[in-house]
């Protein structure tokens, strides 16, 4: 796996560094300083933070937006890009409109269903899959062409990535689904955050013997929990994750004021085993509304300060 983009995250990488990427939810309005002050707080921390893409079909500042503000700041954006809202048209659109800002990461996802949001009643769109964008994004990149055949005068330097949940059922087609995205040509994996460590390890053992670890860089999920309720409601409520009992029971069996801290103690400790796990090349921290503890997070699992790339 070479670098072919201008990406920092790539480079990183491909320099056999451990990658460190955050992501930051743009405002429910149009004040851009709310996303570069997160973005402030924690850009000497991490090597790229993912600007999401009206999460959990939510009506918020547009990602290539967010993105391009991080871009004039110095910072490298991950754009996150979901297929529900945008035909193949207005998803090449966007992609050119990123590339013209000098946008080197894209994420691609199909996105949560807009029954979850505020617009239970718009139109989905899903014209194309997250598979199928990644093949997009590559086409343009690597072809020089839009999906209709026609030449892009000046076309996009994207590393391309991809999403993967290891703990969706049914667990069987886990595996299958990395490799088809692989096959697709994404480059770079975030996961789902990860709470069940030996179901994660598991799934890498599965990948690892179909070689696919070889194949595309795979950066880890963690996310802090601030307290016990919160940790019953990732078990309870948020589908296609899996927090197991003893995780729940050891942030309940520490009085609330402490949970916070013992909160970020799991994640420091579930990132030091995640480094051990071959095929695992970095991790992307979603400390949810609390980006100032991925400093805490980072510094406390001995991944900071971050490499210098030229």
């Amino acid at each position: 796996m070479s670098t072919k983009t201008p990406s920092r995250l790539e480079k990183i990488l491909a320099a056999g560094h451990m990658a460190v990427t955050s992501e930051c939810g743009p405002p429910r309005g149009s004040k851009g300083e709310v996303i570069t002050k997160k973005a402030e707080m924690i850009k000497d921390y991490v090597d790229a933070i993912n600007i999401t893409d009206n999460q959990t079909s939510v009506t918020r500042l547009c990602s290539l937006a967010a993105c391009i503000r991080l871009k004039l700041m110095g910072v490298e954006p991950i754009l996150q890009m979901v297929t529900r809202d945008r035909n193949r048209i207005a998803l090449q659109s966007d992609i050119l409109g990123a590339a013209s800002f000098d946008l080197y990461n894209i994420l691609c996802l199909s996105g949560d269903h807009q029954q979850f949001g505020d617009s239970p009643q718009g139109q989905n769109v899903f014209d194309l899959d997250s598979i199928q964008l990644i093949q997009t994004v590559r086409y343009m990149r690597d072809e020089g062409k839009f999906l209709g055949g026609d030449d892009i005068d000046q076309p996009p330097k994207m590393f391309v990535g991809a999403a993967a949940n290891p703990f969706a059922d049914p667990f069987e087609i886990r595996v299958p689904r990395l490799a088809k995205k692989i096959a697709a040509g994404v480059e770079f994996i975030q996961t789902q955050c990860i709470y069940n460590l030996e179901k994660f390890e598991l799934w890498m053992k599965m990948a690892r013997d179909r070689g696919l670890h070889e194949k595309v860089y795979i950066l880890a999920g963690v996310t802090p929990f601030k307290s016990a309720g919160m940790a019953k409601y990732m078990k309870n409520r948020v589908p296609g994750m899996d927090v197991p009992d003893e995780v729940v029971n050891r942030m309940s069996g520490v009085p609330k004021e402490k949970q916070p801290e013992e909160g970020i103690k799991i994640c420091v400790e579930s990132i030091q085993r995640l480094k051990e796990v071959e095929g695992v090349k970095g991790f992307h921290v979603m400390a949810i509304e609390w980006e100032e503890k991925v400093l805490e997070i980072v510094e406390q699992s001995g991944l900071y300060p971050r490499p210098k790339i030229e």
